[in-house]
Formats: C-alpha cells, sequence, structure tokens
C-alpha cells in the first residue's frame, strides 16, 4: 500500500503574487496536486490567480493537477457540512493514492478559511503542514502606510456585525471589518455616529491592479473589500 501523501494548507496573501512566502513558492514548484477553491462555476479561482505565475514556472505546468472544488457563499450549516465533507473525501483520495495535496486559500489560512474546515476533517487522518499567508488587513494596513495598532492597543477582526457591535466598538482600538460588501448603512450610520475620534477608511482589491483606497466606507463594495475604523487614543 503507497504511503499516504502530505496535504499542505497554503496562504496566498492578499492578491500581489510577489507577496507569497518563499515557502509557499517552493511548495507550489513541487507539490503534484493544487485545489484551487472559487465560490461558484462562473467564477475564476482568486488564489489561483494569484499563484498562476509562480505555477507556470515548473516543468511540468501543462501535467500538473489543478482541482476546483465550489464553495458557494451561502450560509446554510447542513448544506455546507455536505460541502466540506465532499471536498475533504476528494483530498483523501490523493493522499490515499500517496500524492502530496496543497489547497491554497485567500490571504492567512488560519483567518476565515475555507480550508480550515477540510484541515479539522483530516488531520487525524494525514500530516498536515499550514503554511501562514500576509492578511488582507495587514496589507491594507501597509498600502495606507499606517499602522493598525500601537502599544497597548486592541485589535479587533470582525466578519459578520451582529447584536455585539456596541461592545466592540466600545472596546476596541482599530476595528477590521473583512468583508465589508456585507455592510449594512445601518452599521455604517453606528459607526459613525460613535461619539469617538475615529479615522475610517477602506481598500477595494487591496495589493492587486485595480487596488482602490477610499476615505469612510466604500460604496461600490466589491468583494475584495476591507473596512478599517482606527479610533483615536483618549490618553
Amino acid at each position: 500500500m503507497a504511503e499516504k501523501g502530505k496535504l499542505y494548507g497554503i496562504g496566498v496573501g492578499p492578491g500581489d503574487t510577489e507577496l507569497l512566502t518563499l515557502k509557499a513558492a517552493r511548495i507550489l514548484k513541487t507539490v503534484p496536486v493544487i485545489f484551487t477553491p472559487k465560490s461558484s462555476k462562473e467564477k475564476e479561482s482568486i488564489a489561483l490567480s494569484i499563484v498562476k505565475p509562480v505555477l507556470e514556472e515548473r516543468d511540468d505546468y501543462k501535467r500538473l493537477m489543478l482541482v476546483t472544488p465550489i464553495f458557494p457563499m451561502i450560509e446554510d450549516k447542513d448544506e455546507l457540512e455536505k460541502i466540506w465533507t465532499s471536498a475533504s473525501e476528494m483530498i483523501a483520495q490523493y493522499l490515499n493514492s500517496g500524492r502530496d495535496v496543497a489547497f491554497i486559500t485567500l490571504g492567512d489560512p488560519s483567518v476565515f478559511s475555507t480550508y480550515a474546515y477540510v484541515q479539522k476533517k483530516l488531520i487525524d487522518e494525514y500530516e498536515i503542514e499550514t503554511v501562514p499567508g500576509i492578511t488582507s488587513f495587514t496589507a491594507c494596513a501597509a498600502a495606507r502606510n499606517k499602522a493598525l495598532v500601537e502599544q497597548n492597543q486592541i485589535l479587533t477582526i470582525v466578519p459578520k456585525i451582529d447584536d455585539r457591535v456596541e461592545q466592540v466598538l466600545e472596546y476596541s482600538d482599530s476595528v477590521v471589518l473583512m468583508k465589508a460588501s456585507r455592510n449594512t448603512s445601518q452599521l455604517e450610520s453606528t459607526i459613525e455616529e460613535k461619539n469617538r475620534p475615529k479615522e475610517i477608511y477602506s481598500v477595494q482589491n487591496c495589493t492587486r491592479e485595480n487596488e482602490k483606497i477610499i476615505e469612510g466606507f466604500s460604496n461600490e463594495k466589491p468583494y475584495l473589500t476591507t473596512t478599517i475604523i482606527k479610533f483615536e487614543n483618549d490618553q
């Protein structure tokens, strides 16, 4: 029986191919199977578009196995569980045949990543290595040329605002809205009306050719939009 392959969860960063880590690039140049998730059949895999220049440097690029599972943006937990299980079973087939697999994901694999769900399903059966990547919000701060937090300040990362918003705003020095396309006008008004001096800026398509930095909230709100609220220190 063939020795089982190894799974690599690779963070490919926010968008710029040059922001891939050296380790990520090295693995992507050697692994025989790469899973490149996307949200629908009609859309391209953004993660694949980031790593493609690296993959094209491979002598065996045309023979490289690229697998594209669909991870739709839905909130039905039962349906999501089926999708994660199906993807995990697909990965397991390659691992059981002795082939290493890389699962690429935007930003960092440990921050709101689909990879985390297949990782949990496979970690007891296979050798897994997670390769960190640059997050969207640190890239956005770099684009702005400003620190996210300093000294003892508290940074809060929020994927979706709910009834905890008041506490989040009260006790955080900087707030990152990771999926700003979900912002509602009510949420934006709540933040703007908060009686604390603050700076609000949004970055669309950070580090990509069409990157755009906007003062305040984004009206266009494309998928790759991150909003940062930085409250002034009262001390």
